[in-house]
């Protein structure tokens, strides 16, 4: 996926299957900012248009409403922060771990072992 904005309002609307005014809609709404060129005309990225079929996907198939499609892009946008968070405090928690415990040494029986292979 591309944040680079690349398609026009006319082309994001057939990609998606929806009106160009349902778009304008979705935006006013705040489910969605497109970028804008400097004739202020609305550019779409591969991500808005991704961003566009989950929205479509929570209105024509689970029945949500716009403001209920605006929650849950919010919580599943929060949710991948949190993701991320914890996974970062794991890496953190396990480093310091590593640091802290002592240098493993095999079992008694398990050197023995080893020094009767050697001899």
């Amino acid at each position: 996926m591309s944040d680079q904005p690349v398609y026009t309002i006319r082309i994001a609307a057939k990609m998606v299957g929806v009106h160009q005014q349902t778009l304008r809609t979705y935006e006013r709404e705040g489910l969605l900012t497109p970028a804008r060129s400097a004739g202020r005309q609305r550019l779409y990225s591969d991500d808005d248009i991704a961003r566009l079929r989950v929205i479509r996907r929570l209105i024509d198939e689970l029945g949500v409403n716009l403001a209920g499609a605006d929650i849950i892009l919010r919580l599943r946008h929060r949710i991948g922060e949190l993701e991320n968070e914890n996974q970062q405090l794991r890496n953190e928690l396990q480093r310091r771990r590593d640091q802290q415990l002592p240098t493993v040494r095999p079992p008694r029986l398990e050197r023995q072992k080893q020094q009767e292979r050697r001899r």
